[in-house]
C-alpha cells in the first residue's frame, strides 16, 4: 500500500526545506559569535510500513488521510545539541521563525515519561506551494521536531533497541535498569551545563 500516494515529493521536498532552514538557523549564530546550536540533525520521512503500523496502533485510519491530517509526524527532524540550555536556545529560535507554526509541544525534560525518556517534541504547521491532502493549494504540511541532548538521543537508541527486540529475558529488570540510567544521564546532562557555565563565566 502506498499510504502517502501523489504527495511523498512534497514530504520529501519539505524535509529538505526545513533541514536547510534549521541549518541556517545555526549558522547564523556561528556567524553572531555565538555557539553552534547543535551537534547532530537527523530528518526522514516516515517510511510508509512504519506509518500504516501507526494510523493501526493510533486508531487513525489506515489511507492518506490518516497518514498526513491525523498522525503529524510523516516528516521528522531530530536536533541533537550539545547541552540542555542548546535545546531551549534552538526551541525559541524555531518559535520565532515565522515559516511555520508551532501547533502543538510537549516537554519531555521537565517532565520525563515514566520509562526515563527524555526530549521536547514541537509539531509545525508548513504551509507549501504543494497541494495538500484536503486539496489546498498553497497547501498545509506537518512535521516533528524532536530536541535531545546526546545522552538523551544515547539513551533513546538503546531503549528503542530494546523495545523492538522480541523475545528478551527479563524484560522488566532491562526497563528498571535503562529508567536508572535515564536519571544518571539526567543528572550528567545538568553537570555538564554547570561546568560549561563556570568555564564561560571565567
Amino acid at each position: 500500500m502506498d499510504i502517502y500516494g501523489p504527495f511523498q515529493p512534497a514530504l520529501n521536498q519539505l524535509l529538505t526545506n526545513l533541514q536547510s532552514q534549521i541549518k541556517a538557523l545555526s549558522q547564523a549564530e556561528v556567524t553572531a559569535g555565538r555557539p553552534k546550536l547543535y551537534e547532530h540533525l537527523i530528518g526522514r520521512v516516515k517510511a510508509q510500513q512504519s506509518m500504516i503500523e501507526k494510523c493501526r496502533r493510533k486508531g487513525y485510519p489506515v489511507t492518506t488521510e490518516g497518514a498526513l491530517r491525523d498522525c503529524k509526524d510523516a516528516v521528522g527532524l531530530r536536533i541533537v545539541c550539545n547541552f540542555i540550555d542548546d535545546i531551549y536556545r534552538c526551541l525559541k529560535l524555531i518559535k520565532a521563525n515565522p515559516a511555520w507554526q508551532i501547533v502543538k509541544e510537549k516537554d519531555y525534560i521537565t517532565n520525563a515519561k515514566p520509562n526515563g525518556y527524555r526530549s521536547y517534541h514541537v509539531i509545525l504547521a508548513v504551509t507549501t506551494p504543494f497541494k495538500d491532502v484536503d486539496g489546498n493549494q498553497p497547501g498545509k504540511y506537518y512535521a516533528e521536531i524532536q530536541l535531545r541532548t546526546i545522552a538523551m538521543d544515547s539513551w533513546a537508541s538503546l531503549e528503542h533497541e530494546m523495545k523492538y527486540k522480541h523475545n528478551v529475558q527479563d524484560a522488566e529488570r532491562i526497563g528498571r535498569e535503562l529508567k536508572k540510567c535515564a536519571e544518571q544521564l539526567a543528572a550528567c546532562d545538568i553537570q555538564m551545563q554547570t561546568i560549561r557555565q563556570l568555564i564561560n563565566q571565567n
